[in-house]
């Protein structure tokens, strides 16, 4: 269940979470928040999701999160827990199901080098300033991928000889970097890679994942979010927040 509105400062606290759920609270356009919203999903952990107004945060999720950052997860005793690979890794942890990171420690190590490589290199190479129109926004994502080169991440793929990150079924690391490519073709800039490459054969085997499929960003929506944001923001903002 999502609520239809996002919450914003002056708004009530929700009450608390019902047994049986675990609450999430996120932001529609969040591709960190997406990667828990992933994760739930693909465990079919039964979840409510409480959007947050992050350009005008309510006075309590301070209280949720110090940082104000989302995700937050919220189970029934009260316990919180935030940073989106942390509430992945908590989940896969603490429900049943199928387990998204693998076993074997050297195996789980390995998705761990691949998620920090990512986290420093590639989340800043999503950053947009405010422009007058969608082709200067175009180049300026493309210098952010040429500065940062996506060949390292294609290199990886091409060395395990496996269609996923984590082998030769979709795991954890899939999952959360996901977001940030599906945001590239969201925003029509999936020429960024080619469809040939490890990367591109990745990206569409991913979009076959009843999972992802399920939570696909809508690019209509997704795209007058980003022109609105832009028309708000006088100085630059991460791609996508």
């Amino acid at each position: 269940e999502t609520s239809a509105r996002s919450l914003a400062k002056g708004s009530a606290p929700p009450g608390p979470v019902p047994e049986g759920l675990i609450r999430i609270y996120s932001m529609r356009f969040c591709p960190f928040a997406k990667r828990t919203l992933l994760v739930l999903k693909a465990k079919g952990i039964r979840h409510e999701v409480i959007n947050i107004n992050l350009k005008n945060k309510p006075e309590w999720f301070f209280k949720k999160n110090p940082s104000g950052l989302v995700p937050v997860l919220e189970n029934s005793k009260g316990q919180l827990i935030y940073e989106s690979a942390i509430t992945c890794e908590y989940l896969d942890e603490a429900y049943p199901g199928k387990k998204l990171l693998p076993e074997d420690p050297y195996e789980k190590a390995c998705q761990k080098m691949v998620f920090e490589l990512f986290s420093k290199k590639m989340e800043r190479c999503w950053r947009i300033k405010k422009k007058k129109n969608s082709n200067e926004i175009h180049s300026t994502v493309q210098k952010g991928n040429e500065k940062n080169n996506l060949t390292w991440l294609g290199a990886v793929l091409a060395n395990k000889k496996t269609k996923f990150f984590g082998g030769n079924s979709l795991s954890m690391i899939d999952y959360l970097i996901w977001p940030w490519f599906e945001r590239l073709e969201a925003s029509e800039l999936n020429e960024c890679i080619d469809s040939t490459s490890k990367l591109g054969l990745w990206m569409a085997v991913m979009k076959e994942d009843p999972t992802a499929s399920a939570l696909l960003i809508d690019a209509k929506s997704y795209k007058g979010f980003i022109d609105l944001y832009l028309q708000n923001s006088p100085e630059a903002c991460d791609y996508g927040l």
